[in-house]
């Protein structure tokens, strides 16, 4: 079973080259005239260089949408988003792609990972896609290592267990070297102790690699590694008491 974490260190101040991720008055509505779904409603999230963030709350509240608005893959109706002090609401799509390539990492509930590449290859795609070069520290055999999945290198998705599937999702986000790190519900098919332990790893990769990152999660058993909690509600974001 894995131990309790311990008080984290101050979270560091955004530097004026890494500004992590800044949402301010942000609204997003779904549907049409007959029936409007406000799915972020006047929200405001700092999140800097550093820091994991939680946001916890119902379903439906607008936690995927938030996530998807501070990505870039969806346009904010009204209010700014910016990313490593990226303007992520352009309204060229392919300028926020490749904005999102440089600067976001996604971590999905399902994995989303190829089925016909190893594990290894997985991690390898995005740094090949991306111009970068395997270094120091971003190594995607080290990477793997890093999420308890070394000995599965070689391994397709569909000989990976649902929990295996999420670890290597987690090391190809961190791969990259994301100036922001956007996770869906890590835990969600893992055990308590491998929970913690990725929690863990999240904590340790936002403060070691000034990373901002933001989880969104029904686990409130790992949220003691969390350097601040939100809670959302029809749309609404604020600090959790």
């Amino acid at each position: 079973m894995s131990s309790r974490p311990t008080p984290s260190a101050p979270t560091p101040a955004p530097r004026a080259d890494h500004l992590g991720l800044v949402m301010r008055g942000v609204h997003l509505r779904h549907g049409n005239d007959a029936e409007i779904v406000q799915a972020l409603d006047d929200v405001d999230l700092t999140v800097a260089p550093g820091e994991l963030a939680a946001i916890v709350g119902p379903s439906g509240a607008g936690k995927s949408s938030l996530l998807a608005v501070a990505g870039g893959l969806a346009r904010p109706d009204q209010g700014t988003v910016t990313v490593a002090g990226q303007d992520m609401t352009v309204p060229s799509r392919r300028t926020r792609t490749e904005l999102r390539r440089r600067h976001v990492g996604f971590v999905f509930q399902s994995g989303n990972l190829l089925p016909a590449l190893t594990a290894a290859d997985q991690l390898r795609l995005p740094l090949r896609l991306g111009g970068r070069r395997e270094r120091s520290g971003r190594d995607p055999l080290e990477m793997l290592a890093h999420v308890g999945m070394a000995d599965k290198a070689d391994r397709r998705p569909h000989q990976l267990s649902g929990g295996e599937r999420q670890r290597v999702g987690i090391a190809r986000a961190l791969v990259t070297g994301p100036s922001v790190l956007l996770v869906d519900e890590p835990t969600a098919a893992l055990d308590r102790a491998r929970s913690h332990d990725i929690v863990r790893l999240l904590a340790q990769e936002a403060r070691q690699r000034s990373v901002a990152v933001v989880m969104v999660t029904h686990d409130h058993d790992v949220l003691d590694y969390c350097d601040t909690i939100y809670e959302m509600v029809d749309g609404k974001l604020a600090v959790r008491d």
